[in-house]
């Protein structure tokens, strides 16, 4: 199995980030790769940011100026990925999360935290692959298949509860 490094970096003070997060990125960006029979060794780097920050990213690299919750940043070139010089890994991209966005998401929806991170963490790597939701409806339910098919492998079911250091 191809080795993977996480790099998750908490770059906002507006929300707590809660015990177990950082594992559950991991784990969620392992199991893409596995599904997606990945065999390369890998990096990503996964950041959680304040809504202004992401607005400000999201104004200049999608010209939006707008609050969303994930943006992935690929930096593979035609399908080649950047290489590393300090590991020699692949060095998929960025991902930057909204923490603020992500717990006002799970509560719109219903479902914990947990569940909403594991999602744009999934989504994002897939975006780090090369799946595009916005080309067309195929691929936008392909990826959406595959987001579902990774969190049910995970046991991230919409009803999944995540305990915090507040209710353990």
């Amino acid at each position: 199995m191809a080795k993977l490094k996480v790099y998750v970096k908490n770059n906002q003070t507006e929300v707590k980030v809660p015990v177990g997060i950082r594992l559950l990125i991991r784990r969620c960006c392992q199991a893409v790769l596995s599904t997606e029979g990945y065999k390369e060794n890998a990096e990503v780097s996964v950041s959680f940011v304040s809504n202004g920050e992401i607005k400000k990213l999201n104004g200049i690299y999608r010209n939006k100026d707008s609050v969303t919750d994930v943006l992935s940043f690929p930096l593979s070139v035609n399908g080649e990925a950047e290489i590393s010089k300090e590991t020699g890994y692949n060095m998929l991209g960025d991902i930057v999360i909204s923490l603020e966005t992500a717990v006002k998401q799970a509560q719109n929806y219903g479902h914990s935290l947990e569940r909403e991170i594991g999602f744009l963490t999934v989504h994002s790597m897939l975006h780090l692959l090369g799946y595009d939701h916005e080309t067309s409806t195929l691929d936008e339910r392909i990826m959406r298949e595959k987001e579902e098919f990774v969190l049910e492998k995970l046991g991230i079911s919409r009803d999944t509860t995540f305990i915090t250091e507040e209710n353990q």
